[in-house]
């Protein structure tokens, strides 16, 4: 169970952050309800939760997370519900595929048969330049499908994969505060979020960065999670003095997301960044669209900038109608 220590003036709690880079993909899982129940329960017994508040001109916010046995890698069945749905037409197609590659063969098999015995019986050589056209279409129609549903069959598999990482993504767990613990998946609809995974410095530096953007990142619905891949603790400090107490509470709002359960984190990320073929050393940075698919990624620092140019707001005349403009699905 993740531990949050933080020093926040009044009743004021804190965020957290970590990762970064550009171009790869992620998924989704399944994870039992039970196994969940069991490893929380696990983990309330063996860690604790500390706050320590105390008035001062800063705030210092510093998060880190305990192991946990990582989910299973299989196939969910919710991964497979929703490929049938994004692509409801894919099993027609490839039924017709294979009763056309099973109609091929049997054409070719009689025209095989059929001109073996003219082959063997001179008086019918006339027929065979015509047996001999049937048994090419039969053969090239075979040929034709069995790579049209072998297509088809390579794309539903990795439809199908791309889905389940996202799925175990969603199962992945947050923390919200000091107490509220929530998985991804609550937030799709209502957040769109940007996973930081990197080293401790490239966490702090990524929290500089989005300063500037901090107001229009939050009107896009845009929550970070930081996720610090070196072991160490990172702390960010806010500047409480009164000129600058509404952008600290607004930033306090953006990192305030803090992922718990490193060994699970670290395992998706991991399989994340061997798919898209990129050094596990590597920081990185992964943008989720509205519903929780994947949008963008890449090595380095977040795009805030790129963000706020791209997404439209969360909030306003047009909410709903532009929740499907988040961008094209990774």
């Amino acid at each position: 169970m993740a531990f949050l220590v933080a020093h926040l003036p009044c009743n004021m709690a804190g965020p957290l952050n970590f990762y970064h880079h550009y171009n790869y993909n992620y998924q989704i899982g399944n994870h039992r309800n039970s196994a969940l129940f069991s490893c929380i329960n696990h983990n309330l017994t063996q860690h604790m939760l500390s706050c320590k508040r105390q008035m001062c001109s800063t705030s210092t916010i510093t998060c880190s997370a305990a192991n946990k046995p990582s989910p299973s890698t299989d196939v969910s069945l919710t991964a497979k519900i929703r490929s049938e749905v994004l692509s409801p037409f894919r099993t027609v197609r490839m039924f017709f595929y294979l009763a056309f590659i099973a109609s091929g063969a049997l054409g070719g098999l009689i025209a095989t048969t059929q001109l073996i015995a003219a082959l063997a019986n001179p008086s019918r050589a006339a027929e065979v330049p015509e047996m001999l056209k049937g048994l090419g279409i039969d053969i090239g129609a075979a040929t034709i499908f069995a790579f049209l549903y072998y297509r088809e069959n390579k794309a539903k598999n990795v439809q199908v994969a791309r889905l389940s990482r996202e799925e175990n993504l969603s199962n992945l767990k947050l923390r919200v505060g000091e107490k509220k613990i929530i998985p991804v998946s609550s937030l799709r609809g209502v957040a769109r979020l940007v996973i930081c995974a990197g080293s401790v410095p490239f966490i702090l530096e990524s929290f500089k960065l989005s300063e500037p953007f901090t107001q229009n990142l939050l009107d896009r619905g845009v929550l970070v999670v930081p996720f610090a891949t070196d072991g160490n603790l990172p702390s960010f400090e806010f500047d409480e003095g009164e000129e600058m107490k509404e952008l600290t509470t607004k930033r306090k709002q953006l990192w305030r997301l803090a992922p718990i359960y490193v060994s699970e984190w670290s395992t998706w990320l991991d399989e994340q960044k061997k798919l898209a073929g990129v050094s596990p050393e590597s920081p990185v940075y992964l943008s989720l669209r509205m519903d929780g698919r994947v949008r963008g990624s890449g090595v380095g620092y977040p795009p805030w900038n790129a963000f706020v140019a791209q997404l439209p707001p969360a909030k306003g005349l047009w909410t709903g109608l532009l929740d499907g403009m988040d961008g094209r699905v990774l």
